[in-house]
């Protein structure tokens, strides 16, 4: 017999997400304190969750009670905590972790920026300039502090779940070298030069994001040499010549910003050779909720935004490039490419 949960009527609805930001606070805090690395395979009580997290045990009951109903952590029927497929990605030993990427969608930065969500929608500006007085990467630079560090991290964290899969999608015939501008500290060139031997590739990205690259790519590493690291930004010119220009979710700026890079990518680039931008669409992706709140946070904070695919094609027309076609991946990430 098949048993239905009953669906919560509309103004109930209208409440849970009216309160939605309770729930993204209660994933900060459990990932903050280190909840899912407390919890071994074996399910503990309340009170041995709180001694190793160093928290108030009446306290930290009405935090998992809040995170079992969204599938974060379960209750067994004694009472105690057991892990979900869920909690398991917020621990450190995790195959596939997201514990950064939950930390720095729950920065303090954001936490200041969504209140001001209706004076961006009314003037289509970013806002983290006007809180801060520079702009967010300026930001995360100079003042971010721990915040910045997180940003490399669940950026090089996402790159690790999805890199296998550009790479597996991603056709190098004829190729002999690649870049992958704005490629943070290398994971997806690592990949990529660890599945195609003959290729040589190039990291470019800013000083102090390279300067942290992949061991397995730096001098005395593996791939160092068919590796060369270039410092860079890439809003203001992409110094280098290379068959295949991978450019991995970071077009997502305002479309000035994202076709200055395409026309820089253009300028350095021989005839012929290849753009590859990886990312999501948004009108064609498996994840519609998530891609909505991406671009709405990506206006917030640098006036960005998720693209459809007539708006890269209008991209690629305003750099001088042509469009050439899709290809999906196994993830949500599209390979929307062109030629020079």
């Amino acid at each position: 017999m098949t048993s239905t949960i009953a669906q919560p009527s509309a103004p109930t609805r209208l409440k849970e997400l009216a309160l939605g930001l309770a729930y993204a606070a209660m994933l900060h805090a459990a990932t903050r304190l280190g909840l899912a690395d407390a919890l071994d395979d074996e399910p503990a009580t309340v009170a041995e969750l709180a001694a190793a997290v160093r928290a108030d045990p009446p306290t930290l009951a009405r935090l998992l009670r809040g995170l079992t109903l969204e599938g974060v952590f379960a209750a067994t029927d004694d009472g105690r905590y057991t892990h979900t497929d869920l909690s398991r990605l917020l621990r450190s030993d995790s195959p596939t972790p997201m514990s950064d990427m939950v930390l720095w969608a729950g920065a303090a930065w954001a936490w200041d920026a969504w209140p001001r969500l209706t004076d961006a929608v009314r003037t289509g500006e970013p806002v983290v300039p006007g809180l801060y007085g520079k702009d967010f990467f300026t930001y995360l630079r100079e003042d971010g502090g721990a915040d910045a560090a997180v940003f490399n991290r669940a950026m090089t964290q996402s790159s690790g779940q999805t890199s296998r899969a550009v790479a597996e999608a991603l056709d190098v015939t004829g190729a002999k070298t690649l870049v992958d501008v704005g490629g943070g500290q290398g994971h997806l060139l690592r990949t990529l030069l660890e599945k195609h031997p003959h290729l040589h590739g190039l990291l470019f990205d800013l000083p102090a994001v390279v300067a942290d690259a992949d061991p397995e790519l730096r001098a005395g590493g593996s791939l160092a040499p068919r590796t060369t690291v270039v410092s860079g930004d890439c809003l203001d010119g992409v110094a280098v010549e290379a068959d295949i220009y991978v450019v991995k979710q970071v077009l997502k700026w305002d479309f000035d910003s994202s076709v200055r890079v395409l026309e820089h990518i253009r300028a350095a680039a021989r005839p012929g050779a290849r753009v590859v931008v990886v990312q999501n669409l948004i009108d064609d992706t498996p994840e519609p909720r998530y891609a909505a709140a991406m671009d709405l946070l990506l206006l917030l904070n640098v006036g960005g935004r998720e693209h459809t695919l007539d708006e890269f094609r209008h991209l690629f027309d305003r750099a001088g490039l042509r469009f050439t076609g899709v290809t999906p991946t196994r993830t949500s990430l599209r390979l929307i490419e062109a030629t020079v």
